[in-house]
């Protein structure tokens, strides 16, 4: 008896067991696909987003068909000599209108859309990251043309431009992280853009459909792919 009683218990475990385990199997099958994010602490920095394009795409077809302003064009120079070093948020090269502002829409009258400011003779570059009001937290006057004292500070070498591609003719790298930059246009379209990087083809917003960022931690990139794939230039 006491072994029958148990031969059916155990059934009815198994049973409840098997209908538990189907249960969530069948709600599992209902729910959205969905690709998990794994956190990746080696990313060199790079925040996989293009967000900021995507929102401020319908600025792209005027960007196309925008004629070159050859009298007030930035150049790479001018553009990597406003920062303290390469990746520093560029300097404020321009008297503040409100002093004691965090900037906001002090600073976004201008960086928000572009445009050009006839009192200081240039176009003012759009911020690729609206979204953060208090601008003055990262962006400073530049208050001192020299060190206050001498130190053994070396400034990383910005990227070259044209050297930057995987292979011969493919699309070039982003040699930069993306964090914060993640409206391409912003730097990359338009009449403040640098005139060596300004893109041909503002209108392709879907930009890491072709560029993808550049993980080789500074090594020279032709070297990096020639070294892990034995690609002989």
């Amino acid at each position: 008896m006491r072994k029958r009683l148990g031969i059916i218990s155990l059934f009815i475990i198994l049973f409840v067991g098997f209908i538990i385990i189907w249960n969530y199997s069948y709600q599992t099958g209902l729910k959205d696909a969905y690709i998990p994010i794994i956190e990746n602490g080696d990313s060199n920095g790079v925040f996989l987003s293009e967000n900021g394009v995507f929102k401020n795409s319908e600025l792209a077809l005027e960007y196309a068909n925008m004629p070159i302003d050859e009298t007030h064009q930035r150049t790479l120079e001018t553009y990597y000599n406003n920062r303290a070093y390469y990746g520093a948020p560029p300097f404020i090269p321009h008297p503040v209108k409100e002093e004691r502002s965090m900037g906001g829409n002090t600073c976004l009258q201008c960086h928000q859309s572009g445009g050009f400011v006839a009192k200081f003779d240039a176009y003012a570059p759009v911020t690729p990251h609206p979204e953060m009001i208090n601008c003055r937290q990262c962006h400073v006057a530049e208050t001192a043309e020299t060190l206050f004292a001498q130190t053994a500070f070396t400034k990383e070498q910005a990227p070259k431009v044209g050297v930057n591609n995987a292979l011969p003719g493919s699309p070039p790298m982003i040699p930069h992280p993306i964090r914060m930059r993640e409206n391409c246009l912003a730097c990359h379209a338009g009449p403040a853009a640098p005139k060596e990087i300004r893109v041909t083809h503002p209108e392709r917003i879907n930009c890491m459909q072709c560029h993808v960022p550049n993980n080789t931690n500074g090594i020279d990139t032709a070297t990096f792919i020639r070294d892990n794939n034995n690609y002989d230039e």
